[in-house]
């Protein structure tokens, strides 16, 4: 079998599609009926000959030390096969957590826990019931020690400290350019306020785990994971193992949001318990479990002073954000002052964010980390600016896009679609009518309508290599894709194929998919970041375009002519300007000979001295019960300037899913500790822990997307959506709360109880 491979270069791409046959339609999923069916095999659908189950023994306390454990009563257990601890051999194995600004060193059990939750002792046996009776019957000796479970107290001097230097991680970030005081001093009005963000958490269908299972020394482990390569090489690390014998298989995946981007302590615990035993382990979290333990979106508190001039000319922000990744290095104000540093245009910006250590569980990566704390609070105090300087808050906006990325020392975007997601935003939506219609109703009883905007930028954009794909096209003209890229919910599977489609004419269903298996798929990148189409289509329509180069030469040699004077059409090779002089795919001489055709696609760099970079604007209108507290969210309209619409269905269901989780952070979500007496979570259910609901989500939803020509960008065109999707909603309705009442809500989540709080504190409501 020969190969030619493809490499997508920067500036030098494919040239653009024209007019497409495939990419932008809205098709369903090419494993649509596998998924709604049942027959989808999910991680947690695995089921193994003589597989054995997992279960963790978690501490039961914010912050204690583990004196003694005892697991003789445990290993009596009927069905028990194994019991492990910290002092089991093999199984005092390292854990690090590491970011950019901090490491810590622990121990896979670690003696000294610091959150509720942590990881003390695991079982294995032959049913998930006797597992979790065994976990029961290990007796433990704790230390309780005090415990803090807010961030500013946290730095208190007088506080518990997790570490031995104190609660703080690392030192505290600082960006500046120009000179805010001056800033402040040339503005005509300066604004200052307090904003708080809750802490949400990452609560998906399926559960954190895996199945575990040896095979001589070779370990494979099925995870649902946002990437196989990503999991592979941190068990192989922790675990001391060669990559070639860790083999990690995820094909599909029950919602991630970024929670699932690295290998977990399950992994290991699973892979230990199945050493031990000679059997296949299987372990997921229960649900109470995932509350604690596999991450969240930190909790801020955000200062904002911002100076504008009559004109709309931002003259100065000042932001200072303190927030906490729980109880380990977890980036816990990661990105959380992007949008103040770059969305608009303003000379003197200056920024802090200080990162603080508490008794919780730590953060992982949650759709657009930081991102929509920063637009809860840039984008309210924008409407505060435009009503005190008598602007539409859509104007102030327009009034300072920017054309460059001001934060990276103004390297100019690809392209800057915020304008038009602004303007056309505005008109599809019918703003200004309204904005008045809303003025008018007030007054009239004691539902009173509102409308909000919010916009954005994602301060990741168009994807990152590397990336490597093969198209494999066989001689009778079907094909199979072979890719290492996780399908978590959004499509990936049915966008790569239709890239294929696109490129070779070939129907979808002739198209077969592997993807997501370290021991079978090409490597590539976790899927995360909203980079996962942006960096693999360009290599699948590198791959693509090698297997129709090869076709070319092929029906050059069948029709005695040069491969230039040839063009594709679909399923045949013709002579350009002569259709009567063809041959199908299928015919080609030389393709029998061979059976197939393999192409490979890499994914080059982004360009150089450019930002690839995706916007979006929002608006929503409300309804709000001034005796109540109720908000109904009567309508959305979201803006995207994510580049190439690849599918039209998947594009608007990204979009509909980042406003609802959007709507979860600003009216319904908070993870409540008592900071009190125990430091423990007290709403570790879905019935005290509040997502969003349909009940919670209008049904009038619209998305608007804005397709911008960018050569620049990649050879497929798109930039990334899953992301910007959710960062300006929960602004958004914020704002649109205030248009309705005149009531300022600056911390999440905006429950009836707040809304009722606060009207009576300001004398409305009923």
């Amino acid at each position: 079998m020969s190969a030619a491979e493809y490499r997508e270069e920067p500036g030098q791409p494919l040239p653009p599609w024209k007019e497409t046959m495939i990419v932008g339609k809205p098709l369903p999923r090419v494993d649509g009926y596998e998924r709604v069916s049942g027959a989808a095999v999910f991680p947690s659908d695995t089921s193994l000959p003589a597989m054995l189950y997992g279960a963790v023994l978690r501490c039961p306390h914010a912050h204690a030390r583990v004196k003694g454990i005892d697991t003789r009563a445990a290993e009596k257990m009927p069905g028990v096969r194994a019991v492990i601890t910290g002092e089991t051999p093999g199984a005092g194995v390292d854990w690090a957590y590491t970011t950019p600004v901090a490491t810590v060193k622990t121990k896979l059990f670690d003696p000294h826990c610091r959150h509720e939750g942590e990881e003390v002792a695991a079982v294995a046996a032959e049913t998930p019931y006797q597992a979790g009776d065994a976990v029961k019957e290990i007796k433990v000796e704790y230390e309780v020690l005090p415990f803090v479970v807010d961030p500013k107290k946290a730095l208190e001097a007088q506080a518990p400290a997790l570490y031995e230097g104190g609660n703080r991680v690392g030192k505290t970030q600082i960006y500046e350019r120009g000179d805010v005081a001056r800033g402040f001093a040339e503005a005509d009005v300066v604004l200052e306020e307090t904003y708080h963000t809750a802490c949400e958490l990452h609560t998906p269908i399926e559960s954190h785990g895996c199945v575990a299972r040896w095979d001589g020394p070779r370990l494979t482990v099925w995870e649902p994971t946002q990437g196989v390569f990503e999991v592979q090489a941190g068990i192989a690390q922790v675990l001391g193992l060669p990559l070639a014998n860790v083999r990690v298989i995820g094909h599909y995946v029950g919602g991630a949001f970024g929670s699932r981007l690295t290998a977990g302590k399950y992994d290991i615990i699973a892979a230990l318990l199945a050493r031990k035993t000679g059997r296949p382990v299987k372990l997921f979290l229960t649900r109470e479990e995932t509350y604690l333990c596999v991450g969240n979106r930190p909790p801020d508190e955000m200062k904002l002073k911002a100076g504008v001039k009559k004109d709309g000319t931002l003259t100065a922000l000042e932001y200072r954000a303190l927030g906490t990744g729980g109880a380990y290095p977890a980036d816990g104000t990661s990105s959380v002052d992007w949008l103040v540093r770059d969305l608009y245009t303003c000379l003197n910006v200056r920024t802090e964010t200080t990162d603080v250590y508490i008794n919780a569980g730590p953060a992982r990566p949650f759709r657009a980390p930081g991102h929509p704390q920063c637009a809860w609070a840039l984008e309210q105090m924008m409407d505060a600016l435009a009503e005190a300087i008598g602007m539409d808050p859509v104007e102030l906006r327009l009034k300072n896009v920017p054309s460059f990325s001001q934060a990276r020392k103004n390297i100019p975007y690809t392209t800057t679609g915020l304008r038009q997601c602004l303007e056309e935003g505005a008109h599809a939506f019918g703003w200004k009518e309204a904005r008045q219609k809303a003025a008018e109703s007030r007054g009239s009883g004691h539902i009173c309508r509102g409308v909000g905007m919010a916009a954005s930028l994602w301060v990741v954009g168009g994807g990152r290599p590397p990336v490597t794909v093969v198209v494999k096209l066989f001689a009778d003209g079907s094909a199979n894709l072979n890719m290492g890229a996780s399908d978590i919910g959004t499509g990936t599977k049915t966008v790569m194929a239709m890239v294929v489609a696109e490129e070779l004419g070939i129907p979808l269903e002739n198209i077969q998919i592997e993807n997501a298996d370290t021991g079978t798929t090409q490597f590539t990148t976790r899927s995360g970041g909203s980079k996962t189409v942006p960096s693999e289509s360009p290599a699948v329509r590198a791959a693509a375009f090698s297997v129709k180069q090869q076709l070319l030469a092929m029906a050059g040699k069948d029709l005695k002519v040069s491969p230039e004077e040839l063009e594709f059409k679909g399923g045949s090779v013709e002579v350009k300007g002569n259709p009567r002089k063809e041959i199908k795919i299928s015919n080609l001489t030389e393709l029998k000979e061979r059976g197939v055709v393999l192409g490979v696609g890499i994914r080059g760099p982004n360009p150089a001295g450019k930002w690839v970079t995706p916007f979006s604007a929002q608006f929503c209108e409300v309804e709000v019960n001034m005796k109540t507290g109720e908000v109904k969210v009567v309508r959305f309209l979201g803006t995207n300037d994510s580049g190439r619409v690849m599918n039209r269905m998947t594009f608007e269901c990204q979009v509909y899913g980042g406003i609802t989780m959007g709507i979860g952070l600003a009216m319904t979500e908070a993870r409540i500790l008592d900071g009190n007496q125990t430091g423990k979570m007290v709403n570790r259910n879905w019935h005290d822990y509040k997502l969003p609901t349909a009940l919670d989500v209008p049904a009038d939803m619209v998305s608007l997307p804005i397709e911008m020509d960018d050569p620049w960008c990649n050879s497929a065109g798109a930039k990334g959506l899953g992301e910007p999707a959710t960062i300006p909603t929960a602004a958004a309705l914020a704002n649109a709360v205030y248009n309705a009442t005149g009531v300022r809500m600056t911390s999440t989540p905006m429950s009836p109880l707040q809304l009722c709080q606060a009207f009576a504190s300001r004398g409305k409501g009923g």
